[in-house]
């Protein structure tokens, strides 16, 4: 970006808009502190999939509390993530009135409210528990691109490297932690419900930014006002499409694993224990990818060669689990550790990358999640009941295998050097 750091814009999300007197000197005076901006994005990273990875290793102890079949367990991950799409809708009006640091506080509460309802007695509590985890994690999703384009405009791909590898990391101690949580908690609902004390201590830190950016904004007053624009229209543009199918493909994938991993594991005769163990082990490998990737990414021109091996790492794990499920399941975790990673952290830096300015790169967020996360819906559902219906694993992993050679063809679109 030709601005200076302290001439950025301060935008808010997707719309075109630009903040009040009082909010733009607020958020000066909050860049001035960009450590506490910095902790504030690792905490509410660390929620962005805690909430959701640590119930894959129990899926089995939930379905059999509530007695549902296969297909109606996966409604456990499939809800969160339709409202992870339905959410990132509301995500930009939401921002337009309250502000982004407001409305992602305000995403961290209600986080913790559904973790904490999850568990409650009757199942209708389960499933809205589970649509309310899938609200709050679609506004931290949507707004959090745009934030770090907007307060580390000279650092964006370094700070996708951090917050993605921070989400990962907050899964992946999140399904490490699950079934020795359950045994020392009595059960899978105190396991479950952990997870909201860190959600909890996220909010509280962003406390401070909400008082000091909406400090001089009368009660009632919007904290951005419209401004003239005449931005592209992203869903006539092809980029922004393969950019969305390229986030909502490798989202399908991934949370096709959360939801079964596991249990394929199971199914072949590993222990419980040992299948959250390679779960855990799976997802720790994810950090590397999140990491690295986003690094390389934002020092090539063209992303293609990247994207194409991301995919062919997730590909070879994917078939390693016809071959040899059990056998190589430690191998298999490695290379869909690698390529999950990879692809996630690199369908989060292209929506920086391919974007000129923040506004651009929070509406691009806002369309890649909310239609990426309605597509990546269809798969942990559809594949349970392709499981179900067939006894078996061997074709729903062969549909896996369709997706991933889809998302070699979307990563080679996404990841040419053009810009939105």
């Amino acid at each position: 970006m030709s601005e200076t750091r302290s001439e950025a814009p301060l935008i808010d999300a997707e719309e075109a808009l630009a903040p009040t007197a009082p909010v733009a000197a607020a958020r000066r005076r909050l860049r001035a502190h960009p450590a506490l901006v910095m902790l504030g994005i690792v905490l509410a990273s660390l929620n962005m999939r805690a909430a959701l990875a640590g119930v894959s290793p129990l899926l089995g102890e939930i379905g059999d509390h509530f007695h549902l079949a296969a297909a109606a367990s996966s409604l456990v991950t499939t809800i969160p993530l339709v409202f992870m799409g339905l959410g990132s809708i509301v995500a930009p009006r939401l921002a337009r009135r309250w502000g982004t640091e407001a409305v992602l506080c305000g995403a961290l509460v209600l986080l913790c409210g559904g973790i904490v309802l999850r568990v409650a007695p009757p199942v209708v509590a389960l499933f809205v528990g589970c649509a309310l985890v899938g609200t709050a994690i679609a506004l931290l999703n949507v707004l959090m691109p745009g934030l770090i384009k907007r307060d580390f405009p000279d650092r964006a791909a370094s700070m996708t490297a951090l917050y993605s590898t921070a989400m990962i990391l907050g899964a992946t101690v999140s399904a490490a932690s699950a079934v020795p949580l359950e045994n020392a908690l009595g059960g899978w609902q105190g396991s479950l419900v952990s997870w909201a004390l860190l959600a909890a201590l996220a909010a509280m830190v962003w406390i401070p930014q909400v008082v000091i950016s909406r400090r001089g904004t009368g009660h009632g007053q919007p904290s951005a006002k419209p401004v003239a624009s005449a931005g592209t229209d992203l869903v006539r543009t092809p980029l922004a499409w393969q950019i969305t199918l390229f986030m909502g493909s490798q989202s399908l994938v991934a949370y096709v694993c959360i939801a079964w991993l596991p249990t394929i594991f199971t199914d072949h005769g590993m222990s419980k224990a040992e299948a959250g163990l390679v779960f855990a082990f799976s997802t720790l490998v994810q950090m590397a990818g999140s990491f690295v990737v986003p690094m390389l990414a934002g020092r090539m021109r063209s992303q293609r060669l990247l994207a194409v091996s991301v995919v062919l790492f997730m590909a070879a794990g994917i078939t390693g689990l016809l071959v040899a499920p059990v056998a190589g399941a430690w191998l298999w975790a490695v290379l869909l550790g690698i390529g999950q990673g990879g692809a996630l952290g690199l369908a989060l830096t292209m929506m920086v990358l391919r974007t000129r300015d923040a506004h651009t790169a929070a509406r691009l967020s806002g369309m890649a999640q909310t239609w990426g996360y309605l597509l990546a819906a269809v798969g942990p559902f559809a594949l349970g009941a392709v499981h179900q219906a067939t006894g078996g694993w061997n074709i729903p992993i062969i549909l896996l295998l369709v997706v991933c050679a889809g998302l070699v063809m979307l990563g080679l679109g996404a990841g040419r050097d053009r810009k939105i």
